[in-house]
């Protein structure tokens, strides 16, 4: 558990605020880039410890387990839910995907910044569970560039790549829900890596920022 630190309020030397880790959750549609962005924002600001997120779902080519995500069988996915081991978990595209709770407990704790990946709706879910996180919104400058992207992977039948577009014109209506919305234009990511290291920079400064409870 997180110690609990006193309010800004209740201090009264200005010169001894305390300072707070930042808990920063990207999210986004399929196809918005999530992946890419988060590994350049990690390798522009080293402090961040990435919480891996677990799915049910098979690896594409090239990604690696624990480093994309830990990669788990939907049984032993349920078992993970059972015994309460998720911060929050959800059913996307067909599989399950989840955060797991103690990682980001030890980060925090030991004062480093951590930055999360998930899909909207589970951010929802981190919403009303953990308030004082920075919630950020990645998406790409159009639909006709996000098809080309989901197109570029090529991992998918026609069914699923239309079902991915639907879901993500949906997930694209939460865009209020987010605190901040970072537009990844294809072939200048590195303005969006930009764009959400000033959000953490920012974040830093922001006057009655409160710890981040779990």
């Amino acid at each position: 558990m997180v110690p609990i630190v006193a309010d800004d309020s209740l201090i009264e030397n200005p010169y001894e605020r305390p300072s707070y880790p930042v808990l920063l959750i990207i999210s986004g549609p399929s196809g918005a880039g999530k992946d890419t962005i988060v590994r350049q924002v990690i390798d522009a600001y080293g402090e961040f410890y990435f919480v891996v997120t677990a799915t049910s779902r098979a690896p594409r080519p090239g990604e690696v387990e624990g480093v994309d995500y830990f990669f788990v069988s939907g049984q032993e996915f349920e078992r993970m839910i059972a015994d309460d081991e998720l911060l929050e978990h959800a059913w996307v595209h067909d599989n399950y995907k989840g955060v797991p709770k103690q990682q980001i407990r030890q980060a925090m704790a030991s004062g480093r910044d951590v930055i999360m990946r998930v899909d909207p709706q589970g951010a929802a879910t981190l919403r009303k569970i953990v308030p004082e996180a920075t919630f950020v919104f990645l998406m790409a400058e159009s639909e006709d560039a996000l098809r080309e992207r989901l197109t570029t992977r090529n991992s998918e039948t026609a069914d699923a790549f239309d079902l991915r577009i639907d879901v993500a014109r949906g997930e694209l209506a939460r865009i209020d829900e987010f605190d901040f919305c970072v537009v990844n234009r294809q072939g200048r990511q590195q303005d969006a890596v930009q764009d959400i290291l000033s959000i953490v920079r920012a974040e830093k400064h922001r006057v009655g920022r409160r710890p981040v409870r779990l």
